[in-house]
């Protein structure tokens, strides 16, 4: 038998549960990154913050946020994939940037990332053993799925942005960064693209950019997403590397 589903049960897979970082896994080589931040003021004023919505009652996403870092490690990271913030919907969040839990409902972003991937690669659609939107799988081959803000209230978008994730995980790109291993860098929409200063120009990396997959900017100029061809460029790096 079965134990039986409680609420508790329900809501622990699904939305945070504690502001405790010593309950989040990551990989060890970001323990040092993710310790410093921890350790730091702002990261104290953001783990207080944290605790006070779960005092309140606010319920946040996704119940793992550093689950990026805990599946890819740095040694691992052959690719990155910049988003803003998680799904601030209930059951999508799963800590990984674009990805939603198996059995949830593709996003239209995520669509269009599968469409693209389709359009450039000559894929399947969604290029998966089994349908879904989960991307662990990319996780666990070394895409690194990483939100520049690691967590969001349900129902309200950026909700947690600027309130000090951003210091973290703009010190994980500065690390992939500066690594001596050549990667490719995906930055979709003005927000990751933002991030392109973090990225040194001198060490080989593949950074490729467009607008963000929404619905909203994806057919627009400048450089819209369907079409941007990053998937096959990205493919040819790593076969020019030896990947």
């Amino acid at each position: 038998m079965w134990p039986e589903m409680t609420d508790t049960n329900a809501a622990a897979a699904t939305q945070l549960m504690s502001a405790n970082p010593s309950d989040w896994a990551v990989a060890p080589g970001w323990q040092d990154a993710v310790d410093t931040f921890f350790f730091s003021s702002t990261g104290q004023q953001l783990l207080d913050y944290l605790q006070q919505r779960l005092d309140d009652g606010a319920a946040i996403f996704p119940p793992q946020p550093l689950r990026a870092l805990e599946l890819t490690a740095p040694e691992d990271v052959r690719l990155v994939i910049l988003g803003q913030d998680p799904y601030h919907g209930r059951g999508q969040a799963e800590g990984l940037a674009f990805s939603v839990a198996s059995g949830v409902r593709l996003p239209p972003s995520l669509q269009n990332i599968f469409k693209e991937i389709q359009r450039d690669l000559g894929q399947p659609f969604p290029p998966f053993p089994q349908p879904g939107g989960s991307l662990v799988k990319w996780a666990q081959n070394g895409v690194l799925l990483l939100n520049t803000c690691l967590t969001v209230e349900e129902g309200q978008a950026a909700s947690h942005s600027k309130r000090g994730w951003e210091l973290l995980t703009d010190a994980i790109i500065r690390q992939v960064a500066e690594q001596g291993r050549p990667t490719v860098f995906m930055l979709w929409g003005s927000h990751a693209q933002s991030k392109r200063v973090l990225i040194p120009q001198d060490r080989g990396h593949l950074v490729l950019t467009s607008n963000h997959p929404s619905p909203l900017s994806a057919l627009r100029p400048p450089v819209p997403f369907m079409g941007n061809g990053h998937f096959g460029a990205a493919k040819r790096f790593r076969e020019q590397h030896g990947y």
